[in-house]
């Protein structure tokens, strides 16, 4: 079935990184940067130029389609979902994606900045790309396949399907996302729109891995209120609120409880963001556990630490905010084996091993789950993101196209006769 077929993942990928997408946090505007409609509304009209009628972005950069049924079966309504936006951990402007062919498993020098090397021995997954095709970025910037990767590959699964109508399918539908990387990604998703009974989004990693389960996540806004007095009469009056917050922090455990002394299914507290004067410091705190009651045990800790800390510091106060962020999927996922148990058979038939994993961290399957639109994680194939060594290789995405379409078939074969 794929012998003959002209994969057009890699090729879309490479044009797609170039489209600065970038998402920021501390704006107030929806989607928080205007660019990222750019790469959606070129999205839409691709999708409408291979044949999908009712594609479009809306206002605030979410892009839908659907690919009619093509069965007489019932089949539950699928969806495939990627986020169009990069993270701001590292810059996005002015992408060059390289592609180093027959990839013999030696370092990569970036030419941009030659201090940024993919170090063989660094990359373990690396050792599975010998003979691939990889794609890094110049050596500024990060690549962006997180998740243009998953992008380009619903585009080339659309373009599959419409090419090879004698692979049978129920009805398919397409959702592309703004600002995932900032919390935001289904803030104004219209899914009585969307229409879809189950979702994967594809925003995971190593070829043949599966994600159905994420960290619970909360986040905690930590305001300090000290005591303001002019510094040159301040002796026995000035409480400064910016030394308390710099003790709160200097407080936290440093050899557990931090994303830096954890691994596997531990959690964590973490501080990411300060800001304040003498008379007011806040701390943005990120809490994260895979057991949703174990958030409120750190975020106990959290408070105490808080508590013992302003004691010592008279007229001192705090206020403690506590704010859901998501919710650990496999709580939903459980309720809905086919879903999961589809996926692991779409992999096994690609020619891959099935990887089962946790994410330590969210996607936008974690929020559509709870939504009401149960949601695992299907792999891209990128490495490394996030960073200037960001990596994928065309022999991973296109393995990913497979699956999808294997995955297609798989809930056509399971549907009912009518």
């Amino acid at each position: 079935m794929f012998d003959r077929y002209t994969f057009t993942a890699a090729e879309r990928f490479l044009r797609y990184v170039q489209i600065d997408t970038q998402s920021d946090p501390q704006s107030g505007s929806y989607p928080s940067t205007a660019k990222q409609k750019d790469l959606s509304n070129l999205l839409a009209q691709e999708l409408k130029q291979i044949g999908l009628a009712d594609a479009h972005a809306d206002e605030w950069g979410y892009v839908y389609a659907t690919i009619p049924s093509n069965t007489n079966k019932k089949v539950p309504v699928i969806c495939f979902c990627s986020h169009v936006d990069t993270a701001p951990d590292c810059s996005g402007t002015g992408v060059k994606p390289i592609v180093h062919k027959n990839y013999q498993g030696q370092d990569i020098v970036l030419p941009d900045d030659k201090m940024q090397v993919l170090r063989f021995e660094e990359y373990p997954y690396l050792k599975k790309q010998i003979g691939n095709d990889l794609i890094t970025a110049s050596g500024t910037t990060l690549l962006g396949s997180d998740d243009k990767a998953g992008v380009a590959e619903i585009m080339d699964l659309v373009n599959f399907l419409q090419t090879h109508p004698e692979v049978k399918h129920g009805e398919i539908k397409i959702l592309f996302t703004p600002d995932e990387e900032v919390g935001r990604g289904t803030a104004k998703v219209n899914l009585q729109k969307l229409g879809a009974d189950f979702g994967y989004t594809l925003d995971g990693g190593e070829a043949g891995s599966l994600e159905d389960e994420t960290f619970s996540a909360d986040g905690v806004t930590l305001v300090i209120h000290g005591v303001i007095a002019h510094p040159g009469y301040a002796k026995g009056k000035m409480v400064n609120a910016l030394k308390i917050a710099g003790q709160v922090l200097a407080e936290l455990p440093k050899d557990r409880l931090s994303p830096e002394s954890t691994e596997g299914r531990r959690g964590f507290i973490h501080p990411v963001r300060v800001e304040g004067l003498a008379e007011k410091c806040t701390i943005e705190f990120i809490v994260r556990d895979f057991e949703t009651p174990g958030l409120k045990k750190k975020e106990d800790f959290l408070k105490t630490l808080v508590e013992e800390t302003i004691r010592f510091h008279t007229g001192s106060s705090f206020e403690f905010h506590v704010m859901e962020q998501y919710r650990n999927m496999k709580e939903v996922l459980d309720l809905h084996p086919d879903i999961v148990e589809n996926a692991k058979i779409a992999i096994t038939r690609a020619g891959l091993e099935l990887k089962m994993e946790s994410i330590r961290g969210g996607t936008d399957g974690s929020r559509l789950s709870f939504m009401g639109l149960p949601c695992p994680n299907l792999f891209t194939g990128m490495q490394a993101i996030h960073s200037k060594l960001e990596h994928i290789s065309v022999q991973d995405m296109n393995k990913a196209v497979e699956t999808l379409v294997r995955l297609v078939q798989v809930w056509e074969e399971k549907g009912v006769a009518q």
